[in-house]
């Protein structure tokens, strides 16, 4: 197999799957959004197992890479519903945070062009220590951050699909050529 094979790409979109994961990770950390968390977390260790499966010749792990993808895909779809607010989800409950606090995505206070402002909660019983926050002035709204983050997931991992099936055939097309000869 030469170097510009469905192989060799499917380890460069591996690659790319990690990257774009670990970056979405670490976003997801900073906002505390608990289920995407675990969704990345689950997403990282699947497309490893995939990249060694494309390396070490394992069309099996490559299968569970591709049936992993159909998931993901589907999970993408989801947090692009729930921030555009489709079909009664609300962006701001605390669905992703398993209700375990009231943060929201990183994004929304730290976003492109934001302005964050504190007032101050003193004196209201209860809310001492805490302030009020209001962010202005942001280019693009957090909401369509995260649908874009979601939608290049969405991308790689349906071209990772692609991929994974051509290189499991031409895996087991390979074995079946030498079982036969």
């Amino acid at each position: 197999m030469g170097c510009c094979t469905g192989r060799c790409t499917l380890i460069f979109l591996c690659a790319l799957q990690l990257l774009a994961a670990l970056e979405r990770q670490v976003f997801d950390f900073l906002g505390y959004q608990w289920a995407p968390i675990l969704a990345n977390f689950l997403h990282i260790i699947i497309v490893i197992l995939g990249l060694f499966g494309t390396i070490q010749y394992r069309p099996r792990y490559i299968v569970v890479y591709a049936i992993w993808t159909a998931i993901w895909v589907t999970w993408n779809i989801f947090i692009i519903c729930f921030y555009l607010e489709v079909g009664g989800l609300s962006k701001d409950s605390e669905l992703l945070t398993f209700n375990i606090s009231r943060h929201q995505s990183w994004w929304s206070e730290n976003g492109p062009g934001c302005v964050r402002k504190e007032a101050s909660m003193s004196g209201i019983k209860g809310l001492d220590g805490h302030s009020y926050i209001s962010v202005i002035g942001c280019a693009l709204e957090y909401r369509y951050i995260e649908v874009m983050h979601s939608s290049f997931q969405i991308l790689i991992a349906l071209v990772g699909f692609v991929y994974a099936c051509y290189v499991v055939s031409v895996f087991t097309e390979e074995e079946d050529s030498c079982l036969h000869k």
